[in-house]
């Protein structure tokens, strides 16, 4: 097999492209001057290095209306596909008023009236206006949100693959899943299923975590139990676009079964009321509806997280009122709906689905099932 790093196939790259581009001439934006990993690939097309903290802000990648060229920070051209001609390449340099000038060059040819950035460093706050003298200098997060936030059907596509290899990982670790092992072994049975099934990212390091009632903290490394509960966030990152699925099973039988079935007939409740509420059209702040609805309250965490490149829209959780009452969950939008419910004397049962909003409703993404009819690992 090779290993050079191959672009992101035409159909995804035009498509994507196509939208940044719309919501560019929408938002009025002549450049957009991007340094956000996640953006720089759905507007170029190349593989790279993903990470999910945060970075130095640097003009990565350089989208132009007018002309619907893109230019790209590389030293080479793998990994660049063919209408990103090399003359566009830009190197490495630790002397920033060398990307000045490269950014001066293009500005000449365009005379842009309006820049937008997706990030902004003491830096460049000084050095853009170097470059873009007569230009005003504005955030373009609208613009790129509007852009990510509804998946091209290419897109849809890809995220489904990385969602398949998550589905067959998680079923090799829960395979494995009995008393005696730790937590960070069964990750490590996760993370092997995953590289042999050529995925080398995880999307998150916590994989595995026992939600038993008076559990260790997570970190802790705790050996899992004959009637713990332990959850599973099987996350991975495949061709770029991130794939999460999360599920809680019971270990052995335990001295909890009646409170372990008590805790699933109502996460079945809950799971009802938020597939519900993931209509399209329908206000994101229904997810949080379904919760009151149900009974429970509303986690800590987001109940509703975008999927895609990183960093996707929306983010719908407690803590945000203001960004769930704006968003809707418009056709075309994939997220990860998660449904928890806890017992003080049990423990927690949490679940990550991802959903895809289509015209005619929610439509499930993974196929790995939500509960095992018995429990799993049991003790004779």
């Amino acid at each position: 097999m090779a290993t050079e790093p191959a672009p992101d196939p035409a159909p995804l790259r035009a498509a994507r492209r196509q939208r940044a581009f719309a919501a560019m001439e929408a938002h009025d934006l002549d450049v957009l001057v991007l340094g956000r990993v996640a953006n720089m690939r759905y507007v170029s097309g190349v593989p790279l290095l993903w990470n999910a903290g945060s970075r130095p802000f640097g003009p990565g990648c350089i989208a132009v209306r007018a002309t619907r060229e893109v230019y790209l920070l590389s030293t080479w051209d793998e990994g660049v596909p063919e209408e990103i001609p090399h003359d566009h390449l830009y190197g490495i340099t630790w002397n920033p008023m060398n990307q000045v000038a490269m950014l001066q060059g293009i500005a000449a040819q365009v005379g842009p009236a309006r820049v937008g950035t997706d990030a902004m460093s003491p830096l460049f706050a000084r050095l853009l206006p170097l470059a873009f003298p007569d230009a005003d200098l504005v955030d373009a997060t609208p613009a790129l949100r509007e852009a990510r936030r509804i998946k091209t059907a290419e897109e849809v596509a890809a995220i489904r693959a990385a969602i398949g290899v998550a589905d067959s990982a998680l079923a090799v670790a829960v395979a494995e899943l009995r008393p005696g092992l730790s937590e960070r072994e069964l990750t490590g049975v996760f993370m092997d299923a995953m590289a042999s099934r050529g995925v080398t990212t995880p999307s998150n390091q916590d994989v595995v975590r026992i939600t038993t009632a008076g559990s260790a903290r997570p970190g802790t490394d705790r050996r899992i139990q004959d009637g713990d509960l332990v959850a599973f966030d099987a996350g991975v990152v495949a061709d770029g676009y991130a794939g999460e699925v999360g599920r809680t099973w019971p270990v052995g039988t335990g001295a909890q079964e009646a409170g372990v079935a008590e805790l699933a007939r109502r996460w079945d409740q809950l799971w009802a009321r938020l597939l519900e509420a993931c209509q399209p059209g329908a206000p994101a702040a229904g997810l949080f509806e379904a919760y009151r609805a149900a009974g429970e309250p509303v986690p800590a965490v987001p109940v509703g997280r975008g999927l895609g490149l990183g960093f996707d829209d929306p983010v719908i959780a407690a803590g945000l009122p203001a960004t769930a009452a704006r968003e809707r969950l418009d056709p075309g939008v994939v997220l990860v709906v998660t449904g928890c419910v806890t017992d003080e004397r049990v423990g927690s049962m949490v679940a990550h689905e991802p959903v895809l909003i289509t015209r005619d409703g929610p439509e499930l993404l993974s196929l790995s099932p939500f509960w095992n009819p018995a429990p799993v690992g049991a003790t004779t």
